[in-house]
């Protein structure tokens, strides 16, 4: 036990007890473990027979407790349009294409309504927190609605304010309906910053700026974005690298590929995530590396869309941050974080073998990883005491665990489906016995419903 673990816990608020396994960090796992809380922020850890008393407690027994997940990336809104059939057989530019259209009426309670529902699915999946890159603005206050939408439900959520400028008609792929100037662009990005970014140690609410890819926008708007969050000590997320056809583009408009004249833009730092990174070539890694730019790994939907997938292991060896993200709900279909790290976990044995990834290392970017990717590694990602109190007890079916009796850890990725039996964000229980604590959930999916047949043109 920890020095910190043997300091007495007093007013415990809440007590996660009895975990079959409790990971505190990629460096200790308590078998038995406990973890107790008290005003949002784990302020202790231990083994069973020296549990604190406690306000309230959940029993962990015979369960794995784990760091909540961290989502690096996603688009909730999709979540309207999921499995959409004329898209769903598409490349990925035939994809966006067919549903720009249909995205173009998005509004304000579409907005809400769909990150409603996507937390909560996200939290179902056993993530606490999760970045959101929404990018569309047909109307104005999308993100805002968005944000509404986290602090109703309790979520820790950082909003990405996405943007387009180049239209169909500036030689992009977007109609100019979902597109916006350069000017509302930016006044918008600096108000959002302004109404909700919160930069104070546990918020549940931070803003980042994020072009959509250099395909979309200009390069006026991409340098100047990266000036904004430098001034406002804001993150920076885009999509770069994802496909084939993005090499061309960059190569016939600006003389360079993808991640020359991102540098060029002024993005080559660590204040930068980036979604996908498939195609870099091996010296393009090293500088991203070496500027510690962060990587959001989508296997799924890397998988579905078959454009290839991200080079997780060496990116791993080289330090690059390297999280898991979603992706987004029309083009993954789903929004379980569990179901990303299995599938990271899959996809790195098959491209490397069996020694590429173990469940620990995709346990490690689904939370360590993904902290880091958001800037957060001190309070998130892990169960140290001072650490925000995000966790996750999971559920497996006893038919599903039968027989497996060794590892906790790697029996919670192969065995499965899992699900969160317990989700708690900032010590409040968000999910209880696998089901969402939010009594508005069954009018916000009565509202969904209308909205996304509205959005696809399918009769109330």
């Amino acid at each position: 036990m920890s020095a910190a673990s043997e300091v007495p816990v007093r007013n415990v608020e809440l007590l996660v007890r009895d975990a079959e396994l409790l990971v505190v960090d990629g460096d200790r796992e308590i078998p038995g473990g406990w973890v107790a809380i008290t005003g949002g922020r784990v302020t202790g850890v231990g083994t069973a027979g020296n549990e604190p008393e406690a306000r309230t407690t959940v029993s962990a027994a015979g369960r794995l407790v784990t760091p909540g997940l961290i989502n690096t990336h996603h688009h909730i809104y999709q979540n309207l349009t999921r499995s959409y059939a004329p898209a769903v057989n598409g490349s990925l530019f035939d994809w966006l294409t067919t549903l720009y259209p249909l995205w173009a009426g998005l509004d304000e309670e579409a907005a809400y309504v769909s990150a409603y529902v996507g937390m909560a699915e996200l939290l179902m999946g056993g993530c606490t927190t999760s970045s959101d890159h929404l990018y569309v603005h047909p109307r104005p206050r999308l993100v805002d609605a968005e944000i509404r939408a986290a602090r109703d439900i309790g979520f820790r959520f950082h909003a990405t304010r996405g943007s387009m400028t180049r239209s169909v008609e500036d030689g992009g792929l977007p109609p100019r309906s979902v597109t916006q100037s350069t000017d509302e662009v930016l006044a918008d990005s600096e108000r959002l910053i302004k109404a909700h970014h919160d930069p104070r140690p546990g918020a549940l609410i931070r803003v980042a700026l994020a072009p959509c890819s250099p395909f979309s926008v200009t390069k006026e708007v991409m340098t100047a974005t990266a000036e904004l969050a430098e001034r406002h000590d804001v993150r920076l997320h885009t999509h770069l690298a994802e496909d084939h056809d993005e090499d061309t583009y960059c190569l016939e408009t600006y003389g360079c590929r993808p991640v020359e004249y991102f540098e060029d833009c002024g993005w080559l730092t660590d204040r930068t995530w980036v979604a996908h990174c498939i195609y870099p070539d091996d010296a393009e890694l090293e500088r991203l590396a070496a500027a510690g730019v962060g990587v959001a790994h989508c296997p799924s939907s890397n998988m579905l869309i078959g454009g290839g997938t991200a080079r997780v292991r060496e990116m791993r060896e080289l330090g690059l941050p390297v999280g898991i993200g979603c992706d987004g709900s029309a083009s993954t279909d789903h929004a379980s974080l569990w179901m990303e790290t299995r599938n990271a976990l899959l996809l790195g044995r098959y491209r490397g073998g069996p020694g590429a990834m173990t469940a620990r290392d995709a346990l490690a970017m689904a939370t360590r990883g993904s902290a880091r990717c958001l800037g957060r590694a001190d309070e998130l990602g892990h169960l140290r005491p001072g650490a925000c109190a995000d966790l996750v007890v999971w559920d497996l079916h006893e038919i599903a665990l039968a027989g497996a009796l060794t590892d906790p850890v790697e029996a919670w990725l192969r065995c499965g489906p899992a699900r969160a039996w317990t989700t708690v964000v900032a010590g409040r229980v968000l999910v209880d016995r696998g089901e969402p604590v939010l009594p508005g959930l069954g009018d916000v999916l009565r509202d969904h419903g209308r909205a996304a047949r509205r959005m696809q043109g399918i009769g109330q």
